[in-house]
């Protein structure tokens, strides 16, 4: 299928899609006429893709393990372990602002906060 079409189908634009193929995470191929063209497949990898990344999950991730769950034998258990890395990462992080806000807090009311406590 030509990108409008693919675009129509996901909810993306072609130019979301271009970037996407520049970047690897979706492949299509060039029609002698100069035109892009995709599998069919395409669109529901492109739902997997908009999915992921509401979960958090960066492009440079779902590039780097979107071959591998396709190949894994039970993608179910390759997704939950992605899914326990991904908690981790964002209990860490959110370790990280708690501790942020703790500082911001401690320096509210205390003349100039950019000081060196």
């Amino acid at each position: 299928m030509r990108i409008g079409e693919l675009a129509a189908r996901t909810g993306t634009t072609r130019d979301t899609i271009r970037f996407y193929e520049r970047i690897g995470l979706v492949e299509g191929r060039r029609l002698p006429n100069g035109y892009r063209d995709f599998a069919p497949e395409a669109v529901e990898w492109l739902a997997y893709v908009r999915t992921a990344q509401t979960l958090g999950f960066t492009l440079a991730e779902i590039a780097r393990h979107g071959e591998e769950l396709r190949e894994a034998p039970d993608s179910a258990d390759a997704l939950s372990a992605l899914f326990e890395q991904k908690i981790q990462i964002v209990d860490a992080r959110m370790a990280e602002l708690a501790a942020l806000r703790a500082e911001l807090a401690e320096r509210v009311g205390t003349g100039c906060p950019l000081r060196t406590a």
